[in-house]
């Protein structure tokens, strides 16, 4: 069977697709510079028969890579962004590996070559077995900015894609039916005219003030939006000795909700914000769009195909793991795991409390869910039905984004996760590829979800990538 076969490959090749993640984990470069890790993978690919478009939608570090021809076409995500400040060695006590650099706090270490690998699977067993059909690897740069498929989805570069499967590592073998925040990323640029703050501040104009004036009218527009909406917001640049009126200040801002519209109405109240702190401080400013993305379009057909072939698989068991694992669940208050384990509301999470790792496969128990984040793998699910699922790579309690996960993506801990996740992919594939009826049922799934709404892109068209966002 094609399954068979794409599974074997995944095991006899399994010691290759580690070392590429571990590779990843290494070079850990942030958003928009993932120069050496998108050139990993793209190479990686291309040895096995892909056909590859590097530096697309604009972006040097995005890549797609094809294999096939004809219908269906089935797209595979994979993400490449380390987070800036989270080096880490792969040991269950905080120790960076180069203080202050980045490190993989999200697993995209594991998410790019998961999807690569099972990418690679797939086509080994539709070439064996003489089946039609395509597949699409796509190497998306920059999610953590909400930055990479925004722009691939807005070009053009999912337009035929018949489904598309995602992978990122988590604490939970599931393929959730939640949905995400809608976003908006935007930056102030504040204008004033510089004086001496002591002898002359009646001749200054402070672009300091202008900024901490709009983040105060912010914060008590926070009383009178919806209660699911998060603004949040930081002073890029705020001047730089006290004794100078400061004449140039930045903010950037994030502004989410659960619909896209909410975000539009609230990111225009916020517009009118910063023109109200200008008639204060009498300054003048400038706004930089930088991107946005939408809420996500769950698929319970998806979701159904990925939980079922997670069971024929198997999930991994953890043993030589246990006393590393207990010795980072050290760092992780009683009470903040708790309060994870409650916020994540699954099955039976009362009695996981002493638990070190959710081995078990589950169904989506979280329709109706809002995350309180976003993901540009939003925008995907706009335009074509999309899965995005988790695998176990870490203990419970973990936080997103923090040293304790870097340390556990580049351990046995995510490399169970990375072989797992990749033959999930590779099996889920196939089956897309070779019933339509599934396929079909996925479809119409999605066309409902829709309910008569048109994917417009929330960046202009002429909107370049921020590549000097990190500058």
């Amino acid at each position: 069977m094609s399954k068979d076969v794409a599974l074997s490959w995944i095991d006899e090749n399994e010691k290759r697709i580690i070392e590429i993640s571990d590779k990843i984990w290494e070079l850990a470069e942030v958003g928009l510079l993932e120069h050496e890790t998108a050139k990993l993978l793209s190479k990686e690919i291309e040895k096995h028969g892909f056909r590859v478009e590097r530096g697309v939608a604009g972006m040097p570090t995005a890549f797609v890579a094809t294999w096939g021809s004809g219908k269906p076409v089935i797209g595979i995500l994979g993400e490449l962004d380390a987070l800036p400040g989270l080096s880490q060695k792969p040991v269950p006590y905080k120790e960076p590996l180069k203080e202050g650099a980045p490190g993989h706090g999200c697993g995209h270490n594991i998410h790019g070559t998961s999807g690569m690998a099972g990418a690679i699977a797939v086509k080994v067993a539709l070439e064996e077995a003489g089946i039609q059909g395509t597949v699409k690897f796509y190497g998306c740069p920059a999610e953590e900015t909400l930055v990479g498929k925004v722009f691939m989805v807005r070009d053009g570069l999912f337009d035929g894609v018949d489904a598309v499967l995602s992978h990122h590592p988590g604490s939970a073998n599931t393929a959730g039916i939640g949905s995400s925040n809608a976003m908006n990323s935007v930056k102030f640029h504040f204008y004033g005219a510089a004086s001496h703050a002591a002898g002359s501040p009646e001749q200054g104009r402070s672009a300091l003030d202008a900024a901490e004036l709009m983040n105060v009218g912010v914060n008590y527009m926070r009383e009178h939006v919806i209660q699911e909406a998060r603004i949040h917001y930081i002073i890029e640049d705020g001047g730089h000795e006290p004794n100078v009126v400061p004449p140039y200040v930045r903010t950037w801002y994030y502004v989410r909700a659960p619909e896209r519209e909410q975000v539009e109405q609230i990111y225009e109240w916020v517009l009118r914000i910063a023109d109200g702190a200008d008639l204060m401080a009498r300054t003048t400013h400038r706004v930089e769009f930088l991107t946005g993305c939408y809420n996500l379009l769950p698929n319970k057909t998806l979701s159904e195909l990925v939980v079922s072939n997670m069971r024929e698989i198997g999930a991994p068991k953890h043993t030589e793991e246990l006393e590393f694992a207990r010795e980072l669940n050290e760092s992780i208050p009683p009470e903040q795991k708790k309060e994870s384990l409650r916020k994540s509301k699954r099955p039976g999470w009362e009695k996981m409390l002493d638990e070190l790792f959710d081995e078990r496969v589950l169904d989506a128990w979280n329709e109706g869910m809002v995350m309180a984040g976003s993901t540009d793998v939003s925008d995907v699910s706009w335009v074509t039905p999309t899965m995005e699922f988790s695998t176990t790579c870490c203990i419970l309690g973990t936080p997103g984004h923090s040293w304790q996960f870097t340390a556990q993506t580049g351990t046995s801990i995510g490399h169970k996760s990375l072989i797992f996740a990749s033959k999930v992919i590779a099996a889920s594939a196939l089956d897309l590829l070779t019933k339509p009826e599934l396929l079909k049922k996925a479809r119409e799934e999605w066309k409902e979800r829709l309910g008569g709404r048109v994917y417009k892109p929330p960046i202009p068209a002429d909107l370049k990538p921020p590549l000097h966002q990190l500058e």
